[in-house]
């Protein structure tokens, strides 16, 4: 994802197009729930870590690659495993320089058979370039992607196997999409192309044009994003705000609650193109971003964000438990 700054006329369109527009598929909730009101499973940041682990194992997980399919096949395997129907979202996209993408959409549905639901997601592919690496003879290499990737799957797949021992009142939807890091190459940047580059999030602007269901609806969705590095904090970031800012106070004031304050921080963390831009717009699904802003580095993302060195050294299991717990906190908290 590329991290971008709206100009003023650009913002207020966009504001006045989510306030002003058509009709949307669902209305966020306008309060937050009683998170004490219910005995909430233990979310295990070691499994979390584990599975991070698991997916890094396979190798950076590039569409089109022997890795990226395998590590497919396990998320499937894995969703499976904890019950969950799985829709697999096999389909062809063409990224911005031309490459034919086999990307794969992955559905893991708990409670199906439920109206009232809740959408969790992350990108599951990595980053094909370490293209902002501080070594230029790294700019072509393709990166592990542990936080930017497998960190928000790691929480997720933590969850799923929490939603198998532990039903939450609502159905959830776990959705792990594919072909989110194949942008633009740094190398291939031009600065005088349209602010919003849409070379980005391609399986996200696929499922939310075609939703692996006819009529597809959630009460609302969240995403991870780069959640796993230590010392990380999550802003309330612009387009999360703008499309569902309702669900994005809830989340912050249960994330105050129970604890992670440190990492959920109550303040604005600007504006980034990543999926759940696409949720937002081309489905009207109020979709919330929950992803590490750095006031400190260059970028926004942290020093180590699409370079090599973003491997199982730059996890820390407290992130992944602050983060995990406050998503598990929300969503059984459902009624």
């Amino acid at each position: 994802m590329i991290r971008y700054l709206f100009s003023s006329l650009a913002l207020l369109l966009m504001l006045c197009a989510v306030s002003c527009g058509g009709s949307t598929k669902s209305t966020a909730p306008a309060s937050a729930t009683q998170e004490q009101a219910v005995q909430l499973p233990r979310f295990d940041a070691d499994s979390a870590y584990s599975f991070v682990q698991a997916q890094v194992n396979f190798g950076p997980r590039v569409p089109n690659s022997n890795e990226h399919r395998a590590c497919g096949d396990y998320l499937e395997n894995k969703l499976k495993s904890y019950g969950a129907e799985v829709v697999s979202q096999q389909v062809e996209l063409v990224a911005y320089d031309g490459t034919k993408l086999q990307a794969r959409n992955i559905v893991g549905q708990f409670q199906p058979q439920k109206n009232k639901r809740v959408m969790l997601c992350a990108h599951w592919d990595s980053r094909p370039w370490a293209d902002s690496d501080p070594d230029a003879s790294k700019h072509r290499t393709p990166i592990l992607g542990a936080n930017d990737g497998a960190s928000g799957v790691g929480v997720l797949l933590e969850i799923a196997r929490l939603l198998a021992a532990a039903p939450t009142e609502v159905g959830i939807d776990i959705i792990f999409f594919d072909a989110e890091d194949y942008g633009t190459h740094n190398a291939d940047d031009d600065p005088a192309r349209e602010s919003m580059d849409h070379s980005w999030a391609l399986g996200s602007q696929y499922w939310s044009r075609r939703p692996h269901k006819s009529g597809y609806n959630a009460r609302y969705g969240i995403l991870l994003d780069l959640v796993g590095a230590p010392g990380s904090t999550f802003y309330q970031e612009g387009i999360s705000m703008a499309y569902a800012g309702s669900v994005v106070e809830k989340i912050w004031d249960v994330a105050h609650k129970i604890g992670h304050a440190k990492y959920f921080v109550k303040e604005n963390g600007g504006y980034v193109t990543d999926d759940h831009y696409y949720v937002n717009e081309f489905m009207g699904l109020p979709c919330v971003d929950i992803i590490n802003y750095d006031k400190n580095s260059e970028n926004g993302f942290g020093k180590y964000h699409h370079t090599v060195k973003d491997d199982i050294d730059w996890i820390d299991r407290e992130t992944l438990k602050a983060v995990g717990e406050t998503v598990v906190a929300v969503i059984y908290n459902e009624k």
